[in-house]
């Protein structure tokens, strides 16, 4: 439970954050530190270097408008989960926010921090899948469908920081999770949303990454409602299996999870 030797930065503003990246040898961004911190306390994760940005003024920030909730990425799971804003525009979304771990996690973790991880059981990752969302950077935006590229792997470059995610506000949108009872991880969570671009339903939690389910999402473009769903599987090759559940069986959540999901949003 003790960690390696590191030095401790703490960045003013996002230029100095990139600036600070670039010296170190090693250095990596601190925001809420939740997956971050218990790598490094198991030896896991040996920076040089940790460059706090969680004090960043510019980062934290939840502003809607019309046609899209912008929300900052150093904002923590909580301030989503409570703003009046998100419960407005996106109800989908705060709830999703307040399902995240338990209130010491939501209080520190922040919403990129969560993104630019993307852990294959993470909430967040399905709404900005499912939502179309856009996943804005200190050198460009990144839509989601190029972001999630592989289990904790993702688009960004080296030394890239994640500043932003805007999020459409769609039509009608659900989030339902079956959690693992100890962690509170999804074992299998779909994210179903009806935007003016059409039907979109993002699985968390079932495979080593977020990812779309096609046949799911053109059935419900033809009938928004959980009937329309009722023939469509997912297959079991290539999803999780561990001691929690098979894959087959995480394969059938996503089939229940997609339904309860459907049912609330319609």
């Amino acid at each position: 439970m003790i960690t390696y030797p590191f030095k401790y930065k703490r960045a003013g503003s996002v230029a100095e954050a990139e600036t600070l990246l670039k010296a170190a040898a090693d250095g990596k961004l601190l925001a809420g530190g939740q997956t971050l911190i218990a790598a490094m306390k198991m030896r896991l994760a040996n920076p040089s270097d940790l460059i706090d940005i969680s004090g960043i003024k510019e980062l934290s920030y939840i502003r809607a408008s019309g046609d899209a909730v912008a929300i900052g990425a150093a904002t923590t799971h909580c301030d989503v989960a409570t703003s009046a804003e998100v419960a407005r525009a996106i109800p989908a979304l705060s709830y999703l926010a307040s399902l995240i771990g338990d209130p010491a996690v939501r209080h520190r973790g922040t919403i990129g921090g969560s993104v630019a991880n993307n852990d294959p059981a993470a909430d967040y990752p399905a709404a900005v899948l499912g939502l179309g969302a856009t996943i804005k950077t200190n050198r460009r935006s990144i839509n989601s469908d190029d972001f999630f590229t592989g289990m904790f792997s993702t688009a960004l470059d080296e030394g890239e920081i994640v500043t932003e995610i805007s999020f459409p506000v769609p039509q009608k949108a659900s989030y339902k999770k079956f959690p693992n009872p100890a962690s509170r991880y999804a074992m299998a969570g779909v994210f179903v949303a009806r935007t003016k671009s059409g039907v979109r339903a993002a699985v968390t939690g079932a495979g080593p990454c977020v990812f779309r389910v096609p046949t799911m999402e053109a059935a419900l473009s033809k009938t928004f409602s959980p009937n329309a769903i009722e023939g469509v599987t997912v297959p079991a090759d290539g999803l999780n299996s561990d001691i929690h559940g098979s894959a087959e069986y995480r394969a059938h959540l996503v089939g229940v999870m997609a339904k309860r999901a459907v049912a609330e949003a319609a």
